[in-house]
């Protein structure tokens, strides 16, 4: 008995330390963009692009990340889980150099593909092994890691604009970032779990169309991403140009927008282990809808920021809840978390261009209505994420191998059963 007990106590410490590594790795993640984000004017003029051209440039990350997100799974199935996350968060962490360098608009095209297909690898592999731990600890944490992302974003985007302001050169400046975020990523790898796949086991294909469960998920959060987007890179000209708001107000409303996002996110979890995901999202779709009915309507900076404050609220969780549905989804989960990577960087992609193409042949106002819609959308269709439940912990189960499938009881609780493939990696991680 007293064996049994010491090993539980050893496992749920490993399992800790694995949360808090997956959780610090998140926020190593969020660093590189953020750090990024803040040097954009200085890469442009750097290589002399203009505004359409920087604009062309910067659709390569998701393009790449798009193209390289399916070939995840291949390398955590040769390598392992720690090994291979540890390899592909050190590609990316040392990417963010490569724009910084190039000279021109065809060099900084290729750097940005690279830049974005690293980081929608290690983004695959995270998000993967943040499932995993979330499904052991039987309780919610991917809004939680996701709002350490955030916490990163922010970090690296201050140290960022620190730089910028002081006029140090772009290339010195992400060549120190690189440095300091590969050693920290290194050393947070160190604690996530180590899956590996059996030696019978075939590996998943490089290439493949994600599963139906995975594109319905996926425009779950598509919605939330395109209205993440839209509040992002076009709130603070909405002020500006639809409120004539000052451009100090009109600059604070973005910034109160990421930080309500990363808050909400943070404090998430807690929601979410006591509502469920389902509900979550559909208040937070209502509440996202309200949001952008309040910024259609507005005829007052105020008003507009209380609009924009409750889309952040709303959508915060969406996301985190979409990759956690497709862990646990279908026969592949690491394909269905590849898909739905897919399609809410796709979001990302064009939701910019979408608003303001619309905002060109009509008005803000009405670009805003297009993502007031995609706010009711999260109602309608929340119960996709419902899934397949999450996996409970037992006592005595080791970080490294698999834990076990689920079955949904009433009221919401699960209950492992015989897990198809222990110890292995394939179907539940990139």
């Amino acid at each position: 008995m007293a064996t049994s007990m010491g090993e539980q106590a050893h496992s749920a410490r490993q399992l800790r330390r694995a949360r808090h590594a997956v959780a610090a790795v998140f926020c190593v993640h969020g660093a590189v963009t953020g750090s990024f984000a803040t040097r954009v004017p200085w890469i442009q003029e750097h290589t002399g692009a203009s505004a359409g051209q920087l604009g062309l440039a910067l659709a390569f990350p998701a393009i790449g990340a798009s193209l390289a997100m399916p070939l995840a799974g291949a390398v955590s199935h040769r390598f392992g889980a720690r090994t291979a996350l540890r390899g592909l968060l050190a590609l990316w962490t040392l990417s963010l150099t490569l724009p910084a360098l190039a000279p021109n608009l065809l060099t900084l095209c290729a750097a940005l593909f690279v830049y974005g297909a690293t980081s929608g690898m290690s983004d695959v592999a995270m998000n993967a092994l943040g499932v995993e731990v979330e499904n052991r600890l039987g309780r919610s944490i991917m809004s939680g890691l996701h709002g350490m992302w955030s916490i990163g974003a922010l970090l690296g985007s201050a140290a960022g604009t620190l730089a910028a302001h002081l006029g140090a050169d772009a290339r010195l400046h992400h060549a120190l970032a690189a440095a300091v975020l590969t050693v920290l990523g290194l050393v947070c790898c160190q604690g996530v779990l180590d899956l590996h796949s059996t030696p019978d086991e075939e590996p998943p294909p490089r290439f493949a169309l994600p599963p139906r469960s995975a594109v319905l998920i996926g425009l779950v959060g598509f919605c939330a991403v395109f209205a993440e987007g839209a509040s992002l890179d076009w709130s603070a000209v909405y002020l500006r140009g639809e409120l004539a708001a000052s451009a100090g107000l009109a600059a604070a409303c973005t910034t109160a927008f990421a930080l309500t996002m990363a808050v909400a996110r943070i404090a998430g979890d807690r929601v979410v282990d006591r509502f469920g995901a389902v509900r979550t999202v559909r208040v937070g779709g209502l509440l996202a809808t309200l949001g952008g009915v309040l910024v259609v309507t507005s005829a007052h900076p105020a008003q507009a920021m209380a609009g924009f404050g409750c889309l952040g609220l709303g959508i915060a969780v969406v996301v985190p809840l979409a990759f956690a549905a497709a862990g646990r989804s279908g026969d592949n989960p690491s394909l269905a978390i590849a898909g739905v990577a897919t399609i809410t960087y796709t979001s990302g992609l064009i939701a910019p261009s979408a608003i303001g193409a619309i905002a060109d042949a009509t008005s803000l106002v009405a670009s805003f209505g297009l993502v007031t819609a995609l706010a009711l959308g999260l109602v309608v269709f929340a119960g996709v994420l419902r899934g397949r439940g999450r996996i409970s912990a037992r006592p005595g189960t080791t970080p490294g191998r698999r834990l076990g499938e689920i079955e949904d009881e009433p009221g919401g609780r699960s209950t492992a059963t015989p897990a198809r493939g222990a110890g292995t990696a394939d179907g539940h991680l990139p």
